[in-house]
């Protein structure tokens, strides 16, 4: 594509929230809400700066605020995050028939992984599945989020094939594997099943109970409980296909059981990413009027840092990159939609139909 046209796109995908930030207020003449002064702190916050976030935060922002909302006005900045995970695509996939591809692209995944304590955990864990990431958090992770958006990918035929002959499952039910990164499993494992390549769904559950039995909990330090509520909010997440559309409160039982009968723990020991993905669990589910709910909204609004209208991190840090997931499961957390919306289905888009990367088709 011409850079005259890669920048046209762009500032397409970015214009519309040029005054989204002052459009958004509550209209009623009383006070606000405690969850409207967040709410809106927050999503005012963010759309003002919207366009000096990476094409990844945009991204994120753009598919979750359309999929709670059905406005396409949010569809152009996901629009962002499809050219960037269809180049990755094109890439990867389009090169998986050169010699020594997969093995060296595998061994860059692991060292980017960091130098910190949880990095070596996951680096020891991966020592005895050397490609395991570059097929999960590569292959996997671009593929199925083009097909999110009823679309396939380049070289799309390639990739299935691929991950059809790749040996996942002795890495999704390793212990360690889910002592090291026990949602991005789970998020795996419904990723494999979305494309057809491999149903792991009850190995792997049945791996994550027998790793975190709940009535091993006393033993589990603050990092490790932390594991655990984020593979079970998962296990919801992935199963909405991230917020698409609801979940089976049976289903999900021993989940959501879990989570209410164990909320005092959740709130003194999680972060603020995992306590508001505790309370979405239960509007998956269609339990909003489940006191769990209520609970982690009070816990949200009480984290709200007013002067910075954000909800910093753990260590105080107010960046919009780095809290940009927290903050939108704030949002989402405090004002739940009646009805959750698909896709965004770009192909079928006035807003965006005109400006598809043309690496990428409409599914069959």
């Amino acid at each position: 594509m011409p850079p005259f046209l890669k920048i046209s796109v762009l500032s397409l995908a970015l214009f519309s929230f040029g005054t989204l930030a002052n459009s958004e207020v509550t209209t009623s003449k009383t006070s606000p809400t405690p969850q409207d002064e967040v709410f809106y702190g927050i999503k005012n916050n963010l759309e003002q700066h919207l366009y000096q976030l990476p094409p990844r935060i945009q991204g994120h922002y753009g598919i979750r605020m359309y999929r709670m909302t059905g406005d396409e006005k949010y569809a152009n900045a996901a629009l962002v995050d499809l050219y960037a995970v269809s180049d990755s695509q094109n890439f990867y996939a389009c090169n998986l028939d050169k010699a020594n591809f997969i093995q060296s692209e595998a061994e860059k995944a692991i060292s980017v992984l960091g130098k910190g304590p949880r990095a070596k955990a996951r680096k020891k864990a991966l020592e005895p599945f050397p490609e395991f990431l570059f097929y999960t958090d590569v292959l996997l992770r671009f593929s199925s989020r083009i097909d999110e958006f009823g679309l396939t990918g380049p070289c799309h035929d390639k990739l299935i094939k691929t991950l059809k002959k790749a040996e996942l499952e002795a890495g999704l039910t390793d212990k360690a594997m889910i002592k090291s990164w026990a949602a991005q499993l789970i998020n795996y494992v419904y990723w494999a099943k979305q494309l057809g390549v491999g149903d792991y769904l009850e190995p792997y559950k049945q791996a994550f109970i027998s790793v975190y039995p709940d009535n091993k909990d006393n033993k589990l330090n603050k990092k490790q409980y932390r594991n655990k509520l984020y593979g079970m909010t998962h296990f919801i997440f992935a199963a909405s296909e991230y917020y698409q559309h609801d979940v089976s409160p049976k289903e999900f039982a021993w989940i959501l059981d879990y989570f209410e009968a164990n909320i005092d723990r959740i709130l003194k020991d999680a972060t603020d990413d995992i306590i508001a993905e505790v309370g979405i669990s239960f509007h998956l589910a269609g339990l909003s009027d489940n006191p769990v709910v209520a609970l982690t909204q009070q816990h949200i609004i009480n984290a709200f840092d007013k002067e910075e209208q954000i909800i910093p991190s753990p260590m105080g840090n107010p960046a919009l990159a780095m809290g940009e997931h927290r903050n939108v499961l704030a949002m989402m957390l405090l004002k739940w939609p009646e009805k959750l919306h698909k896709g965004p289905y770009f192909g079928q888009l006035k807003a965006t139909k005109k400006y598809l990367p043309k690496q990428v088709k409409e599914k069959s």
